[in-house]
This record gives structure tokens, C-alpha cells and sequence, in this order.
């Protein structure tokens, strides 16, 4: 029987809430939880907290909000708190070696990724971005390095050919908080030993931008289709037609050649464009003030504006 331990969490979007949901619901206590600062949201730029805050306060929990964790007097808050471990989960903050030195039994992170593949900020995006045909969550112990500590556990889900960021990062967030209970009874029983992560295999997740999210035609098609799904639903792929924009929201690869940009075909399945190599049907779009529409449903009213041999981006 594991000793119920005092934990401190750290974390801030949902990915992380549903890790603290799944602490909640074993005998060990969490002592406060760790949060990035309100931010200004939505057209009022009113702020709103994250959603780990959202579930701390709905709990009852203390919440600490810092800057920054490298002030001894952020230290000294934490320390004072006495955790035996610290479990950190999309946090947002580095922790220096001085606060990963306090919990006893030391941090612990779940990462979106099967490390030492896609170390960094979007391991979940990049993973749908360059075909890869699986994915998963490590458990690991943090250390100074960004996602390099010692790997504890691993679980594992295929990456279909129809997956998005969305979808996977969905699932990965029902997978990563079992392996961190797991992870935390191992550590407490004492079963369970690091493996060292091979630095040759490591590959770096870029943070996500909205500049990244306008479709490039001349590239191939094959890797056009891959970001329209790893950029779904944010920040979202977008291009122009005549000038006007609009969002992408879901493609397949489709048949043809021409020049990049251009619309090879219009019908009710799809919108066929020119690629630097293929060609990309897009079956799903936003034009400005409107919602999600089929191309399908958009096919009769927008004919002139998608007529073929018209060039988009330009």
C-alpha cells in the first residue's frame, strides 16, 4: 500500500487539467496547485484564468500564480509547502534546478510525445505535421534540460491518416494522466527506474504560430495535407481567394496538376487546387463572418468566386 504523499501541480491548459482530475481521485493530496497567470481572452480581453485554475478553485485548492520561479521568494513559497513531489504537466514556466531540487522524491513530467522525438512546446502538432504513424505520453524525470530527464514510462496510440492536433491531443490527454499515477506508485514503491534518453534521436516541437498557418502552395500537396490537420483546430490553415481570406478546416489529397494555387476543379467534393507536387482537395472551410461549411454546401452559392483556373494566395 502507497503512503498518500503531498504533491504540488503544475500546469495550465486542459491537456493539464485532466491530469489533475485523475490526482484528485487517488489518496494522495495536492498541497497547491501552479498555474500560468490570468491572460486577456476573447474581444473584451477580459482575463480569464487557465483551466487547471479553473479546476484548483472549483476544488478548494491554493492556487500560485508567479511569474517567474527564479525569485528565492517563489522558492521559499514552495518549499514551505513541503511536497514529497512535484508533478508538472504544460506548464508554461522553466523550473530551475533549485525548485527541482525540493520535493524528496524530486518533478515529474507528462510529456505528449515519445521522447526523445519532439522535445518542446507543440509535440503533438509536430508529430501530425510530419507523418508520423505514432504518438504517445512519457513520463519522466525533469531536470535542468528542456525534456531531457530520465524516461519512466511510456504509453503508446497510433496516429491515423485522419487524425488533427485535436484529435490526438484529445486522446493523449485520457492517456497521460493514468501513466502519471502509475508512474507515482512506481516511484513511491520504489519499482521504478529512469532510462537515460538517447540525445542522437532527440528532434525539437516549435511553438505553434499563427504566421506558420498560411498554406504555401508551391509546396507538395502530401505535406499541405498534413498541416491542415496538425493546424486544426488552432491556429488553423488559411489562404486567399481574390484577395478575400478564408480558413481551411480539413482536406485530402486530391488528382491533378497545374500551377500552384490554382483551382484545378470545383464540384460537390471539393475544391481541387494545384500543389508544388499534387494536388489538394479542400473539403471544408470558413469565409470571414461565417461559420464551418462544406465546400458541398458552399459549391452552388460560390461558384464565380471558385471558378476554376483561378489562383489562390495571390
Amino acid at each position: 500500500m502507497v503512503e498518500p504523499m503531498r504533491i504540488v501541480f503544475a500546469g495550465t491548459p486542459e491537456f493539464a487539467a485532466e491530469h489533475l482530475k485523475a490526482l484528485l481521485h487517488t489518496p494522495h493530496q495536492v498541497v497547491a496547485v501552479y498555474t500560468q497567470p490570468d491572460r486577456p481572452a476573447g474581444r473584451g480581453q477580459k482575463l480569464l484564468p487557465s483551466p487547471v485554475k479553473q479546476l484548483a478553485v472549483a476544488q478548494g485548492i491554493e492556487v500560485v500564480q508567479p511569474a517567474s520561479l527564479r525569485a528565492p521568494d517563489a522558492q521559499q513559497k514552495l518549499a514551505a509547502l513541503a511536497p514529497d513531489l512535484m508533478v508538472v504537466v504544460a506548464y508554461g514556466l522553466i523550473l530551475p534546478q533549485a525548485v527541482l531540487d525540493i520535493p524528496p522524491l524530486g518533478c515529474i513530467n507528462s510529456h505528449a510525445s515519445l521522447l526523445p522525438r519532439w522535445r518542446g512546446a507543440a509535440p503533438i502538432q509536430r508529430a501530425v505535421e510530419a507523418g508520423d504513424t505514432e504518438s504517445g505520453v512519457t513520463v519522466m524525470r525533469m531536470e535542468a534540460g528542456l525534456d531531457t530527464g530520465p524516461m519512466l514510462l511510456k504509453v503508446r496510440t497510433p496516429i491515423s491518416p485522419r487524425d488533427t492536433g485535436g484529435s490526438l491531443h484529445d486522446r493523449l490527454a485520457q492517456l497521460g494522466p493514468a501513466a502519471v499515477v502509475e508512474a507515482i506508485a512506481g516511484l513511491a514503491s520504489g519499482t521504478l527506474i529512469g532510462q537515460v534518453q538517447d540525445d542522437a534521436l532527440a528532434t525539437y516541437a516549435h511553438k505553434l504560430s499563427k504566421h506558420e498557418a498560411r498554406l504555401d502552395w508551391a509546396r507538395p500537396a502530401v505535406a499541405l495535407e498534413r498541416q491542415v490537420r496538425a493546424l486544426f483546430p488552432w491556429p488553423v490553415c488559411h489562404s486567399t481567394v481574390a484577395g478575400e481570406p478564408f480558413k481551411v478546416l480539413a482536406a485530402s489529397l486530391g488528382e491533378g496538376h497545374g500551377q500552384p494555387g490554382q483551382i484545378l476543379a470545383a464540384s460537390k467534393q471539393g475544391l481541387a487546387v494545384a500543389c508544388g507536387e499534387g494536388a489538394l482537395l479542400i473539403t471544408q472551410l470558413q469565409l470571414p463572418g461565417g461559420k464551418p461549411l462544406a465546400f458541398s454546401d458552399l459549391f452552388n452559392s460560390r461558384r464565380e468566386q471558385f471558378a476554376p483556373g483561378m489562383v489562390l494566395g495571390q
